[in-house]
């Protein structure tokens, strides 16, 4: 029965359709949030980095302190509760309440990979860069960050992967096909209307789901392994 409900769908042009459809919403939502996550990332990691230079950079170190905390300390799903009724409950605005929820999300967590990634560079580093005259700024950029690029690459990655992952509560806001909030999740529910079997619905979604993850593991690997391997040219 099983097998039969799971090549029913892989036979129907219209539920694989929706299957499809579902899988590259998820694909671009986690895409933008990545791109948004990395920007507030990268950001927030080096005010609070430069509040340890600069006096000036120390109030939006501490605002960005709490950002940090606030976001890692509350459920993805309470924070895109709020933003998409509450913030931004506006008819039609789902779909950039939902990239904002994720992008801010990963941000938070981007921002201690990349702040963790830079900390672990000798401190020797920066002290030899202004020795020899350079300003902070350049040591950081032409010094520091390259060599601790090798440290953030792959936990940035496995933000990424979890971040795909997240995306699938999505479902818990509501959607319609045609829209950017019908996920994977939702496709399976989609699906569920015409074959009734749930279990069948969903493992084809999660095979989707782990194909995807699957590669993503494999690039994040290769990323590590070219790293260590330049290390020791």
């Amino acid at each position: 029965m099983l097998f039969e409900d799971i090549w029913k769908i892989i036979s129907n042009k219209d539920l694989m359709g929706y299957v499809f459809s579902g899988f590259g919403n998820t694909l671009l939502i986690t895409l933008l949030a990545a791109a948004m996550g990395l920007v507030i990332g990268l950001v927030v990691a080096i005010v609070k980095i430069a509040a340890e230079e600069y006096k000036i950079m120390k109030i939006p170190a501490a605002i960005f302190n709490i950002y940090t905390t606030v976001i890692r300390g509350t459920p993805v799903a309470l924070q895109l509760f709020i933003m998409v009724f509450a913030l931004l409950a506006i008819p039609g605005m789902k779909p950039t309440a939902a990239v904002l929820t994720f992008g801010i999300n990963s941000g938070a967590y981007v921002s201690e990979n990349i702040r963790a990634g830079i900390s672990s560079v000798d401190k020797g580093q920066m002290e030899a860069g202004r020795a020899l005259g350079l300003s902070w700024v350049k040591t950081m950029t032409k010094i520091i960050i390259p060599q601790a690029v090798k440290n953030i690459l792959p936990a940035v990655g496995n933000e990424m992967i979890a971040l795909l992952k997240e995306t699938s509560i999505i479902q818990l806001i509501g959607s319609t096909p045609g829209t950017l909030t019908f996920d994977l999740n939702y496709a399976a529910t989609t699906i569920y209307k015409t074959v009734t079997n749930y279990l069948a619905c969903y493992l084809i979604v999660g095979a989707f789901y782990l194909g995807v993850v699957y590669l993503m593991v494999i690039i994040v690997k290769y990323m590590e392994k070219r790293l260590k391997a330049s290390d020791k040219r």
